[in-house]
This record gives structure tokens, sequence and C-alpha cells, in this order.
């Protein structure tokens, strides 16, 4: 009989595979992006039903199969529902989850990103943060957990806070990012600077930026 695996995890992406199954993509603890299967999944009847949707974090049942897995039970300990109800925020998470699937690579173990897609999607769902807030965060503490921020502009003035707050976002942990807020013009700053790594550092386009240009 083969072993079940248990990984906690949080699923960034979902497909429809044939008439009832689903396949997604998630973030994992201890083997970072990872491929998977569920069988049936579509159908209304079905233990995964709830459980395989975008954003659902838990602790998710597999088989290791030859190349790939199959999920056999899925715990979910957060749904993130607001996200389904909430429009813009949604696709604010959706953004997130594209950038986290292009950093992180298959069964190369990330717990720091998955602390960050979880920690910022967290802060979507307060009503502490600035959307644009969580997004410049994010954006640049991703960067910056692949070794690849390129700093800020030199020929650029910035207020002194705003170089304090990157200063907190580059040092601090995924867990303890958001804890603190900015006024407007420091925010704006923040958002400039994070615009100008993601035109470094990410060189595909991003479907879901080009969607958020028409939201925000």
């Amino acid at each position: 009989m083969t072993d079940l695996t248990l990984l906690k995890g949080l699923i960034i992406k979902v497909e429809p595979i044939g008439e009832y199954d689903r396949r997604v993509v998630m973030l994992t603890d201890d083997r970072g992006k990872i491929s998977a299967f569920a069988k049936g999944a579509r159908r209304s009847n079905s233990k995964l039903v709830a459980g395989t949707n975008l954003f659902c974090f838990g602790e998710f049942a597999l088989f290791n199969g030859r190349s790939s897995y199959s999920i056999n039970d899925a715990r979910i300990s957060n749904y993130f529902s607001f996200l389904r109800e909430d429009f813009v925020s949604a696709y604010y998470g959706m953004y997130f989850a594209e950038i986290a699937d292009y950093y992180c690579r298959e069964n190369l173990k990330d717990k720091e990103m998955l602390t960050l897609m979880y920690q910022s999607l967290r802060a979507l769902e307060s009503d502490k943060f600035d959307n644009r807030l969580v997004k410049a965060c994010f954006e640049i503490k991703s960067i910056a957990l692949q070794g690849e921020f390129p700093g800020v502009k030199e020929n650029k003035k910035y207020e002194q806070d705003t170089l304090a707050a990157l200063d907190y976002i580059l040092k601090t942990s995924a867990a303890k990012l958001y804890s603190f807020n900015v006024a407007e013009s420091i925010m704006l700053e923040l958002v400039s600077i994070a615009s100008d790594a993601v035109k470094h550092s990410i060189d595909i386009p991003l479907n879901t930026a080009e969607i958020l240009k028409t939201l925000i």
C-alpha cells in the first residue's frame, strides 16, 4: 500500500482537468512548490470540492506517484473566503500567487515564501492595511528572498521614513512583516520602489498585473 505524505500548503493555482478533476499548484512547507491532481474534485459530492480551491491553506494528504502527487484528503484551516467575496482583493491575491509561481521551483523547499504568501493574504483580509502597501511589501520581500532586490535609484531622493520602512521590509521575517503602517506619501514612494524592482527582476509579463492596473 502506498504511504501518504502529509504537507502543510497553500494552493496558488487551480485548473480543470477532464470533466471532473482538478490540477492544483501549491506552496508547501517541506517540498516547496508542487503540482497535484485531485480526482473527482469538481463533483458536487466530492470531499475535495471545497479544499482544492485557490488560496486554500491547510494540511494535505497526498499519494506520491511516479511522476506526480495525488490529493487524498485536505484539512483546511483557512479558506480565505473573503477573497472570493472581494473582487479587487482577489486579484491582489492572484497577483501574489503569480509571482510566487514564477519564483518557486518544483520540490525546492522555500518555507519563507509560503509564509510570505500566507501573511500577505491575511493582510489583504485585514482592514488595517492599504492593499497598495501590502502589494509593495510583497513585491519587495519576494524579490529580496531570491537575492535579487536591486536597491533604490541613486539619482532619486526618498524621504527618510521611506528608507526606514524599506530597511524593515528587507530585514524582517515574513511572519512579522505586516506590523507597520505609513503615511500616504511614504506608501507612494514604497510603491514606486517596488514597481522599479519588479521591472528589474521579473522578465516575463504578469497577466494579473495588467488587470490590477485597471482596478487600483
